[in-house]
């Protein structure tokens, strides 16, 4: 219980947490973010850090006078963070896979997820992937997947690096662009609240539309 209340203290006061660390650890605050982020990507059992939060604060405290952060570093070198992440964890699901396929269940993961996801994969092509990128948790299931399942690498990675790009960049930029409106820094925990909804939106009205149809 006290793991579950640090997590979501750490997850609604990012801003704060990346000041302190800003002002403790000073330029090893950029390898503690790519750390952050390449955990969440690439470690199968880490799906809860908060990667998209954490971008949009890093943004913001880019965009401030104190020159803490560079946004101009702090985007290629997180783009570099979640590819590696996710090829560590399309491998690891590449070597898994046909034992999952064999035994039922590894971990979490049961055989029929792996077809689940084939099916899916095989109707909605690789932009499944860049899709994923942008939902919580589903972007460390995702490349798990892709390579327990029969997406060929050469497939998978033109859609993980575009999915990283546009991921990274896209709400990085937002934070630096917003992140320092005084509504917006009186209000964080408003404000992660709204990028989990927007984030989660696409599945629960993917399962609703399952569960009316």
């Amino acid at each position: 219980m006290d793991l579950i209340k640090s997590l979501l203290d750490f997850l609604l006061h990012l801003d704060r947490y990346l000041d302190l660390w800003a002002n403790e650890y000073g330029v090893l605050l950029y390898a503690i973010l790519f750390l952050i982020v390449f955990t969440e990507t690439g470690l199968i059992v880490m799906p809860l850090l908060p990667g998209d939060s954490l971008l949009f604060a890093a943004g913001a405290l880019a965009a401030r006078d104190t020159n803490e952060l560079n946004v101009w570093i702090i985007i290629p070198l997180l783009i570099v963070a979640a590819l590696l992440g996710d090829n560590v964890n399309y491998f690891v699901g590449k070597f898994l896979g046909n034992r999952i396929k064999m035994q039922e269940r590894i971990l979490f993961f049961k055989r029929e997820y792996i077809t689940e996801t084939e099916r899916f994969y095989a109707k909605h092509g690789g932009r499944t992937v860049i899709m994923a990128r942008f939902i919580p948790i589903v972007r460390t299931i995702a490349p798990f997947v892709a390579g327990a399942g029969s997406m060929n690498y050469s497939t998978y990675i033109k859609f993980c690096i575009a999915g990283a790009l546009l991921w990274v960049t896209g709400i990085s930029l937002a934070g630096y662009f917003f992140g320092n409106i005084p509504f917006v820094q009186k209000n964080f925990e408003l404000v992660v609240f709204g990028i989990i909804g927007l984030s989660v939106a696409p599945v629960v009205i993917g399962a609703l539309r399952k569960r009316t149809s």
